[in-house]
C-alpha cells in the first residue's frame, strides 16, 4: 500500500472527543498498510478567537507578529493529535510547517508556497511513524520568518505535501460527506457528487464553494494529485476530484456540476470615466498595485452625449477600503466623477463542462432567476460557468431556484452537515 496524506479541518478536531475520533481513523489507515501523513487545522474556532484577541490588543496587528500568533492554533492541534495516536499504541511525530519543509514567499498573512522539502517527514515515515503537520503555515525563504497561507491554507499544505511526497491520494476530511451540487446548508436537497474534474471543481471553488479552496485545487491539478473529499464524522465514500474517475469506476460527467454562491464580495463602480485609451488601465493598475484581486468586471457603453462610461467590478469585502483609497488617489489623473461602494451583494454561479455543448442552459438559468423574482446586476461567463451578481438578501432563494431548475435536487434524504462550519 502507498502513502496517503490526510487533512482534518477545524470542525473535525474541535474538541478532545473529535481528536480521539480522528486519531482512530488515522491509526486504521496505518493498520491497513499505508504510510500516513496528517495535516491539521486549528481546533474549532481557535483561529477566529485569536484574530479577535489580536484586534482587542491592536487595531492593525503587524503582519509578522500576527502570523506568529495565528500559527499557535495548528501547533496545539498537532501536539494533541500526536498524543492521542500514541495512546492508541502507535508512534506519531508532530511538525510545524517550517519543520515539515513548507517554504513560502515573504508575504505575511497570505503567503504562497514556493517549495516543499519534506526531509524530516520522510525520515519519520521511514522509521515507521505517523507524521502530523501543522497546516496553514510555512517559513519564508529569505528571512526565515513564520508565515501563514491565508484562507484554505491547510488544504493547500496537504496537497503540497502530497505532491512533494508522491502520495497516492490527498484525503480532505471535513464536516460534510463530499462535494455537493450546492451548499447543503442552503439547499437541503443538494446531491453528493461522486466524481468531479479538476476544471469544474476549480470553477466551483473560485465561485464560492467552501468545501475546497481554489488554491488547493490549482495545486492538485498542476501536480495531478487526486483529492478525496469526505467526512471525518462518517465512513461513507466521498467525492473524488481528479483528471479521470478513480479505479474501475466509469462516471459520465454531468452537464451541470453544481451551483455555487459567494457572499464575501463587494462591488465598486467608478462613475463617469472618460472613454478614451488608458483610463481603464490606470484604474486597474492602481488596484493591482494595492495587491487586490478582482473578480467580475463590467464596463457600460459610453454615453454619446458626454463621452463618459461607468466601470464596475467585484472584489473581496475585506479589500474594499484599501481599493477605495487606492482609486481616490487616481481621481485627478483619470478624471472620473465618483466612486460607489456596495457590500450588500452576492454572486451565484452555475458550473458544468457540458454547458458549452448543450443549448438552452443560459436561458434556463435566467428564467429560473426571473421566476424567483431575483434581479441581476452583473453577468460574467466562461465556457463552463455563468455567474451573476444579485442582492445579498436574494441569494438563498436564487440558489434554490437554479438548483431545482436544472434537476439537481436529490430524491433521497436531506444532505447531512455534521459540524456546521463548511470547512
Amino acid at each position: 500500500m502507498g502513502l496517503v496524506v490526510q487533512k482534518y479541518g477545524g470542525s473535525s478536531v474541535a474538541d478532545a472527543e473529535g481528536i480521539k475520533r480522528v486519531a482512530k481513523r488515522i491509526v486504521d489507515a496505518k493498520k491497513n498498510g499505508h504510510q500516513v501523513v496528517v495535516v491539521v487545522s486549528a481546533m474549532g474556532d481557535t483561529t477566529d478567537e485569536l484574530i479577535d484577541l489580536a484586534g482587542q490588543v491592536s487595531p492593525i496587528p503587524a503582519g509578522r507578529e500576527f502570523d506568529m500568533l495565528l500559527t499557535a492554533g495548528e501547533r496545539i492541534s498537532m501536539a494533541l493529535l500526536a498524543m492521542a495516536i500514541k495512546n492508541l499504541g502507535h508512534e506519531a511525530q508532530s511538525f510545524t510547517g517550517s519543520q515539515a519543509g513548507v517554504i513560502t514567499d515573504s508575504v505575511h498573512n497570505k503567503a504562497r508556497i514556493i517549495d516543499v522539502t519534506p526531509g524530516r517527514i520522510r525520515t519519520a515515515l521511514d522509521e515507521g511513524n505517523i507524521a502530523i503537520v501543522a497546516g496553514f503555515q510555512g517559513v519564508s525563504q529569505d528571512k526565515k520568518d513564520i508565515t501563514t497561507l491565508g484562507r484554505g491554507g491547510s488544504d493547500t499544505t496537504a496537497v503540497a505535501l502530497a505532491a512533494a511526497l508522491d502520495a497516492e491520494v490527498c484525503e480532505i476530511y471535513t464536516d460534510v460527506d463530499g462535494v455537493f451540487t450546492a451548499d447543503p446548508r442552503v439547499v437541503k436537497k443538494a446531491r453528493k457528487i461522486d466524481w468531479i474534474s479538476f476544471g469544474d471543481m476549480l470553477e466551483l471553488a473560485s465561485s464560492g464553494s467552501k468545501v475546497l479552496l481554489h488554491r488547493c485545487v490549482e495545486y492538485a491539478r498542476r501536480y495531478n494529485i487526486p483529492i478525496h473529499v469526505r467526512s471525518s464524522f462518517s465512513g461513507l465514500q466521498g467525492t473524488w476530484v481528479s483528471n479521470e474517475p478513480q479505479g474501475d469506476r466509469k462516471v459520465e460527467q454531468a452537464i451541470i456540476s453544481g451551483v455555487a454562491h459567494d457572499t464575501s464580495e463587494a462591488k465598486i463602480t467608478v462613475v463617469g470615466v472618460p472613454d478614451k485609451p488608458g483610463e481603464a488601465a490606470a484604474i486597474f493598475r492602481a488596484v493591482a498595485d494595492a495587491e487586490i484581486n478582482l473578480d467580475m468586471i463590467v464596463q457600460n457603453v459610453s454615453a454619446a452625449a458626454t463621452g463618459l462610461t461607468d466601470i464596475s467590478f467585484t472584489l473581496p469585502k475585506a479589500e474594499g477600503r484599501k481599493a477605495i483609497d487606492a482609486l481616490e488617489k487616481t481621481k485627478a489623473g483619470v478624471g472620473f466623477d465618483s466612486l460607489r461602494y456596495d457590500d450588500q451583494i452576492a454572486k451565484i454561479s452555475l458550473v458544468g463542462a457540458g454547458m458549452k455543448t448543450n443549448p438552452g442552459v443560459t436561458a434556463t438559468f435566467f428564467e429560473a432567476l426571473t421566476d424567483a423574482g431575483v434581479n441581476i446586476e452583473l453577468i460574467s461567463t466562461s465556457e463552463i460557468r455563468i455567474s451573476v451578481v444579485t442582492r445579498a438578501e436574494d441569494v438563498n432563494e436564487a440558489v434554490r431556484a437554479v438548483h431545482t431548475a436544472f434537476g439537481l435536487d436529490s430524491d433521497s434524504d436531506e444532505a447531512v452537515v455534521y459540524g456546521g462550519t463548511g470547512r
